[in-house]
């Protein structure tokens, strides 16, 4: 059968996430970092069997994450890109794999693609956020990667879009601030405050130098958020059915200052370039926290409901876009 081979590769995928997501956890790619070593040397400093962990060495050698030679083990680009704390780290992403629960609800795609149901709540019986609340450690690793990914695309948004016209921002949902430190070292004549739920929300700025310009505040953000000119709500309204998110954006709407505008900052489907990130990503909001990605008129439909306008859509270098959204009227940004 043509493309046989193709098909079995992807069919298999999941050992290389399993693999990759092992070798995260045990840190084998710090442990390289100063230069090569033995798998005797690897097993001893990550606790790890030396047997079983030259068996997975030798599968990560096979797919390019490290090289082997003779016996001395060494990082290669990909392996670099599983360090942590360098700029555009995978660990944390591949840590997240260690969760058993996310294992199972990928396993329960079928059930949401017959039911239209959330695989995850279906199969545990409590939602993905309840879970991480009361999962420290999980909880802790899907922060460390929502900080991870949030690095880039904070830049491109920073740069991208005109704050000029801006004094307060507030960073909706926003975790540990990366956008909002982004921002903020952008753009001096801001001041901005970070918003997210108490056991998440940062208590510093990344940028100790932004500690004058900066704040942060705990809440939930279906109920109110502070008052501002401009709100950035960087990969919320994808966490979340059409409405909640219309209530999300109504809320904003409500305290937004006159003559503001509301960012909503997601992979568009429909985008050129990035239609295999969008569509994954739509698939994992159905499998996780019940959301969806959606396409640039859905989203405008979205700013309707909750009594605003889309006013334009903003491209950046990376996979998401700035779509910016202002109180319903005769308002005109472009």
């Amino acid at each position: 059968m043509e493309n046989s081979g193709d098909l079995e590769s992807m069919l298999m995928g999941y050992r290389v996430s399993a693999a990759l997501s092992v070798a995260a956890e045990l840190g084998l790619s710090d442990e390289l970092a100063t230069g090569p070593r033995t798998v005797a040397e690897l097993a001893t400093a990550v606790g790890a069997d030396e047997e079983t962990l030259a068996r997975l060495v030798r599968v990560l050698v096979t797919v390019g994450v490290y090289a082997d030679n003779d016996g001395a083990v060494s990082n290669t680009p990909l392996g670099e890109g599983l360090r942590s704390g360098v700029p555009g780290t995978q660990r944390p992403l591949a840590r997240t794999l260690q969760d058993p629960a996310l294992w199972a609800a990928w396993g329960h795609l079928g059930h949401s693609v017959r039911t239209g149901e959330t695989a995850f709540e279906a199969l545990h019986g409590v939602d993905v956020w309840t879970y991480r609340q009361r999962q420290p450690e999980h909880n802790a690793i899907f922060n460390d990667n929502m900080t991870a990914r949030s690095w880039k695309i904070a830049g491109a948004v920073a740069a991208a879009y005109d704050f000029s016209g801006f004094h307060t921002v507030v960073d909706v949902g926003g975790g540990q601030g990366i956008v909002l430190d982004a921002v903020l070292r952008s753009n001096d004549h801001l001041t901005g405050t970070v918003f997210d739920r108490e056991h998440v929300v940062a208590t510093e700025p990344e940028t100790a130098a932004l500690a004058p310009r900066w704040s942060a505040a705990a809440g939930d953000f279906f109920a109110e958020v502070p008052p501002a000119d401009v709100y950035l709500l960087k990969s919320i309204l994808h966490d979340w059915p059409d409405d909640r998110c219309v209530e999300i954006l109504r809320v904003c709407a409500e305290s937004l200052n006159p003559g503001g505008a509301i960012l909503v900052i997601e992979a568009v489907l429909g985008q050129p370039g990035h239609e295999a990130d969008a569509a994954f990503s739509d698939l994992n909001m159905l499998v996780l926290p019940g959301g969806r990605e959606r396409t640039e008129d859905q989203y405008a439909a979205l700013f309707a409901a909750a009594g605003l306008q889309l006013t334009r859509l903003v491209d950046t270098p990376t996979r998401m876009s700035i779509l910016e959204a202002v109180k319903a009227g005769p308002l005109d940004r472009a």
